[in-house]
């Protein structure tokens, strides 16, 4: 993946805040009995995936609501900081809050709330200029809400290009059309999810980066790098009504990156890859956890985050691997190396470069998270120490399916269901914790960190 320059710049002024300042209140996570403890200020933070763990399609999980009543006080205000981190992309914040709220029968913030899209603010370096985007939903609303100016859709390249897409014959042109180029050149291509027509989606992005960004003309032959391609969500599956999983944005990925490489004999290759497991999500999901405390007036440092999620490729993968960040971060810290990087690259705080240089983080880390890492100074560098990783039943993950041993030379073929661009440790699927459901996740981590227990 290339190496990302000068590609961020601060989001305190694109984060809107909601919350409101107030005293910290605890909540016993055994009995569920809300109490006042002005002292007590949480310092740890929470962040749940959606689909799996609190709903299977659009049916909530049961013991969702239980969880969450846990989670807030009489007035409905949350006692711990909360984020959803989902790797959906298919609507904007706001509609994914008030789904929630919904669901889970509490008042839900848009800056509660983090798409797979999310970190795409950050991404100012193209916020003028021409992007495709593909996906489904209102992908237009979605990009400029992110803070892109010039977007074009699939739709929009199909009709102005109506002979590209000749796939589905029911849909070709009857008699021959002229070309209508009233669009102007691409420049960039963003995937935020799985389209509804694929064979349409993988033919028109195939055309953009073989013409660098010119339909009107022929393929460019033998071309040393193509578009710009930044891609949201990385699942491969996902749990939805049906008793199996269902086919996510990962596999579309899979095709778009098989079918380039068949034409051109070259690898795909992101600018820019995010969703669950990137550590570039979790990040941001950890800048949204303090800047919630800190609305709150909670003044400790947030120094525990806990991961629940039901998909071990995504959700245990990327908090493992964010862990190992923290971790390795906390080592290198204290090194002069550290203080020297820091003072090159003219900020206060935070890395560059990447995350880790250990040959077990090596293992993990990819070229797709080998980018310039100014996003821990424009985020603030991370309070936290720790990230969890819990591992709920009600989802993907299946606890009667046998997994082979890791010494099995095809463990990366028959169970590494993640991107292509990160490598396979088993030790990033290994969750921290195992429970039944989110209502049994929720109680395990307020045991652990004695939460409301009597002083």
């Amino acid at each position: 993946m290339k190496v990302l320059n000068s590609i961020y710049r601060t989001v305190n002024s694109l984060c809107s805040r909601q919350g409101e300042r107030g005293t910290a209140l605890a909540r016993c996570g055994l009995c569920g009995t809300a109490t006042s403890n002005s002292k007590f200020q949480p310092d740890f933070g929470l962040l749940f995936d959606i689909d799996g763990v609190l709903v299977r399609g659009k049916t909530p999980i049961p013991a969702a609501k239980k969880a969450f009543q846990r989670l807030v006080d009489s007035n409905g205000q949350f006692v711990v900081p909360v984020v959803f981190v989902t790797n959906a992309g298919n609507c904007l914040r706001q509609k994914k809050a008030d789904q929630l709220s919904h669901i889970l029968g509490v008042p839900i913030s848009q800056d509660q709330v983090m798409m797979s899209h999310s970190p795409l603010r950050m991404f100012t370096k193209y916020h003028d200029k021409c992007i495709l985007v593909s996906g489904q939903g209102p992908v237009l609303d979605i990009a400029k809400n992110l803070g892109f100016m010039k977007v074009v859709s699939i739709d929009m390249l199909r009709e102005s290009f109506p002979l590209l897409d000749m796939v589905d014959h029911n849909r070709r042109p009857r008699l021959p059309s002229s070309l209508l180029v009233n669009l102007p050149k691409v420049e960039a291509v963003i995937l935020f999810g799985e389209p509804i027509r694929w064979e349409t989606n993988l033919q028109l992005i195939v055309d953009v980066l073989l013409t660098n960004g010119n339909l009107g003309s022929t393929y460019v032959n033998s071309p040393p790098n193509h578009l710009p391609l930044l891609a949201c969500n990385m699942d491969l599956m996902w749990m939805a009504e049906a008793p199996s999983p269902r086919f996510g944005h990962g596999t579309f990925l899979v095709c778009l990156e098989n079918i380039y490489k068949k034409v051109t004999g070259k690898d795909l290759k992101y600018e820019a890859l995010m969703g669950k497991p990137s550590e570039l999500t979790y990040h941001f999901a950890e800048y949204l956890i303090r800047e919630q405390a800190a609305e709150r007036g909670w003044r400790a440092p947030v120094r525990s985050l806990y991961a629940i999620g039901d998909n071990l490729m995504t959700d245990i993968y990327g908090a493992n691997l964010y862990n190992r960040y923290l971790e390795e971060r906390a080592r290198r810290t204290s090194t002069k190396t550290v203080a020297k990087a820091v003072a090159g690259a003219g900020v206060g705080a935070g890395l560059r470069g990447s995350p880790s240089s250990t040959a077990s983080a090596t293992a993990a880390a990819t070229a797709s998270q080998e980018v310039d890492c100014r996003w821990e100074s424009e985020l603030a560098s991370p309070s936290a120490t720790s990230c969890k990783s819990i591992l709920v039943c009600t989802g993907v993950y299946n606890p009667h399916t046998e997994v082979p041993p890791d010494s099995s030379h095809s463990i990366k073929e028959t169970v590494f269901h993640g991107h292509r661009d990160f490598r396979f440790d088993p030790a990033l699927v290994e969750p921290d914790h195992i429970v039944q459901d989110v209502d049994a996740a929720v109680e395990l981590i307020f045991e652990q960190e004695r939460f409301g227990a009597p002083v």
